[in-house]
């Protein structure tokens, strides 16, 4: 262990604190804080509030500027949140407090909530699968490492507080540069569409194409494992968590490489399947195109552009939104002369191939930013950390 450093379990050199069960309300004199107010970075969001009215019992669990609470159950378990004092607060059951009986940074303990021995200590500790649970005596048994001199562990804030500025702003003009790449596709489609020229031609979905369900399943004729493969709305995108079944393939109720696929509910848009053989769910269509009206990546394009649109004007439902094949098929869309379809089709396919690249590019810069933040982090931990100057340069 580095000279100078100490390495003690949080039930050592800190108490924790179960929070306040009330029910809360809209307004109030309190504001009540929730596991479900921490967001991913630890720290707290501000918009759904809820609050709890005065009483003497909720206020000896009011909050302190630099407080730390840690959420321990749910989707949230092991976060901690370092509290800033913004309104007068009241934290709720599912969190516990952390109070340090010696000399400790609230904000270093914040800072090693995010690192690598951290998270593996309290995946290591938690209890339960489906709804893992983070208690206080569990965290009593995380094992904390940190100077002993006050002043190091505040040179050590210091230095990850600039480190983390720097990389938050660099993540942030990558990601701007993202969405910028991405809306510029998205501009061009859009136009593609709106300065329609001579030739073009106002037509049913159901005159140009035609849509085709997929095969409905019974719960138990959905497997872990099975004959073929079972392409749903959930995997439509992804191709994550597949089904499997045993039943046969009906004629028309599978899909092949370079078939069209519409999804019609939730995961909603269209795909070109690039993949082998698979029997394709009930939510899903398979869109056979009038060759003599239009190509099948024109229509893709069409399905591209119009999705929104279609959703908004005719989607139904509030927690899964669909759209019926009826209204589908009745919907009125702009259909250009074959040779032109070919044209748009190549110029976005140009497009669409810069974008992807630029959208590379910026997915691998944010990814390595966040690999340095880790790499910082052990180096903090590590007593490892170097001056300013180094630390601005190694995230420039």
């Amino acid at each position: 262990m580095k000279q100078g450093w100490e390495i003690k379990s949080l039930g050592e050199i800190a108490d924790v604190e179960y929070g306040f069960t009330d029910k809360s309300t809209e307004v109030g004199d309190y504001r009540y804080v929730r596991i479900t107010d921490i967001d991913d970075n630890g720290e707290l969001i501000s918009t759904e509030k809820k609050y709890l009215k005065h009483s003497k019992e909720a206020a000896s669990f009011l909050l302190q500027n630099n407080d730390l609470l840690m959420a321990r159950t749910g989707a949230t378990f092991a976060k901690v949140l370092l509290y800033e004092d913004v309104e007068p607060s009241v934290f709720a059951s599912y969190l516990i407090r952390i109070k340090f009986k010696e000399k400790i940074d609230n904000k270093l303990y914040w800072y090693f909530s995010k690192t690598k021995s951290y998270w593996d200590q309290a995946n290591s500790l938690a209890s339960g699968a489906a709804q893992p649970h983070f208690n206080g005596a569990a965290v009593k048994q995380v094992i904390f490492s940190y100077p002993k001199s006050l002043p190091e562990q505040q040179r050590i804030v210091s230095l990850l507080d600039v480190a983390f500025a720097a990389i938050a702003k660099a993540k942030a003009n990558a990601e701007q540069n993202l969405k910028n790449a991405r809306e510029l596709f998205e501009s061009y489609l859009q136009g593609v569409f709106e300065k329609k020229g001579e030739g073009w031609e106002e037509k049913r979905i159901d005159e140009i194409c035609k849509l085709i369900n997929g095969r409905a399943y019974k719960k138990d004729e959905l497997l872990d494992k099975g004959k073929y493969r079972v392409l749903r709305v959930g995997n439509f995108f992804t191709s994550d968590h597949w089904y499997y079944s045993d039943l046969e393939l009906d004629e028309d109720k599978y899909c092949d490489k370079e078939d069209l696929l519409y999804a019609w509910s939730a995961s909603f848009g269209p795909r070109i399947w690039k993949e082998e053989k698979v029997i394709y769910h009930y939510h899903i269509w398979k869109v056979i195109p009038d060759e003599n009206l239009v190509t099948r990546d024109f229509l893709f394009t069409l399905f591209e552009w119009d999705k929104e649109k279609i959703k908004a004007a005719q989607g139904t439902g509030t927690t899964m939104i669909h759209v019926s094949k009826g209204s589908m098929e009745n919907r009125i869309v702009p259909v250009p002369p074959l040779k032109e379809q070919q044209t748009i089709v190549r110029q976005l396919d140009a497009l669409r191939a810069e974008t992807q690249k630029l959208e590379a590019v910026y997915q691998k810069k944010i990814a390595d930013l966040e690999e340095l933040k880790k790499s910082i982090l052990q180096k903090a931990f590590a007593g490892e950390l170097a001056d300013k100057k180094l630390l601005k340069e190694a995230v420039s």
